[in-house]
């Protein structure tokens, strides 16, 4: 997966669609982000760069309620390399 803003793009056009905000926002984050499930929000420390913004989102990705069947056939595709990524990063099964 390439480190680029089209990357990043893809990525939070997944949380578009399943309705959950992005915002990059100062604060004090140990993990780097915050997750507001109840108004569907994630948070996340404005000063990562581009990679650690798109390996956060990634990591964020599976732990969260995402109705695949409500995602465009491009989100999908990126949902699916993200629990691939996720699986293969953690050695777990989802």
């Amino acid at each position: 997966m390439k480190y680029t803003q089209n990357t990043l793009d893809k990525i939070e056009k997944i949380l578009d669609e399943a309705s959950y905000i992005v915002r990059y926002e100062r604060g004090n984050f140990q993990s780097g982000y915050c997750i507001l499930e109840e108004r569907k929000v994630i948070v996340l420390n404005k000063f990562l760069q581009m990679e650690g913004r798109i390996n956060t989102l990634l990591d964020i990705i599976p732990q969260l309620n995402i109705n695949r069947e409500l995602l465009t056939p491009d989100a999908k595709k990126m949902y699916d390399e993200a629990i691939v990524k996720y699986k293969a990063d953690n050695n777990v099964e989802i």
